[in-house]
């Protein structure tokens, strides 16, 4: 492997130019935490979606590029202000990784994948408390997609008993939640409808977790399985001459069952 010094300070100087006041990008150097923020988010999800879709080296390369000027930007933007810089960031991971992998760089053992998870739990915890979080659900980040967030809390909270005993369980709450969903319906009251749609959702999440599934991965797959479909009828109803617009929805459901049998 080559030196990756000579890249990383190259990056960082195109991204102090980029920043320069006087002399950089009148957009970049209008940029703040807040608006940088999106794009960061962005890609990272463009990183998964590379590697959901099978990663083609090119493809995760440049993804990754991009994903690390996040971290070089929000640096840069600490840097201006006095906090810390590019070279204090990689350093506080590299003493976090040490910190939580004691049977790898110390003396401690473990015997499995599952007894690193519960050191590695163990160090979280203990570097919570020192912040002053307290709580079983402290340290969730509340910028999380919802129902990544949904599964890290009641994972949080299965840790200390409080959960359903298995996956049939919450496939009863999740009845009653459509009940009371139901129930709802007739009187349209958005704020009543917001609150018992949430709380499906927040049980269809736990139902992933149960099941060992990720409910972010199990959307993103559902979204994909639309898209094709929906594309199936589009194609469909092109080769007469027609666009989804132009047809009835009796029309389009049996193109969608015919792209469903075609294995869309």
């Amino acid at each position: 492997m080559t030196d990756p010094a000579p890249s990383i300070q190259a990056l960082l100087a195109v991204m102090a130019r980029l920043r320069d006041p006087a002399t950089g990008c009148p957009w970049d150097v209008a940029q703040d935490f807040a608006s940088i923020a999106p794009y960061t988010v962005e890609e990272a999800y463009e990183v998964a979606d590379v590697i959901r879709r099978g990663p083609e080296p090119a493809a995760l390369l440049d993804e990754l590029g991009d994903l690390l000027l996040q971290v070089v930007y929000h640096a840069r933007m600490a840097e201006e202000r006095g906090w810390f810089g590019f070279e204090d960031v990689a350093a506080a991971i590299t003493a976090k990784m040490i910190r939580r992998h004691p049977h790898v760089f110390g003396t401690a053992t473990v015997a499995d994948a599952a007894a690193q998870t519960e050191v590695w739990e163990t160090q979280k915890s203990a570097e919570r408390a020192a912040r002053s979080e307290t709580g079983v659900l402290a340290g969730v980040a509340p910028g999380l997609p919802g129902l990544t967030r949904a599964a890290k809390l009641t994972k949080r909270a299965a840790r200390v008993g409080f959960d359903w005993p298995n996956a049939g369980a919450v496939l009863d709450k999740l009845d009653e939640e459509v009940a009371e969903l139901r129930a709802e319906l007739p009187g349209a009251d958005p704020v009543r409808l917001a609150d018992e749609v949430g709380d499906l959702l927040f049980v269809l999440a736990n139902l992933a977790r149960k099941l060992d599934l990720d409910p972010e991965a199990c959307i993103t797959q559902a979204n994909a399985k639309f898209e094709r479909r929906f594309g199936g009828i589009e194609s469909a109803l092109a080769t007469e001459g027609r666009s989804p617009a132009d047809a009835s929805l009796e029309e389009m459901e049996a193109e969608w069952t015919l792209a469903k049998r075609r294995g869309l």
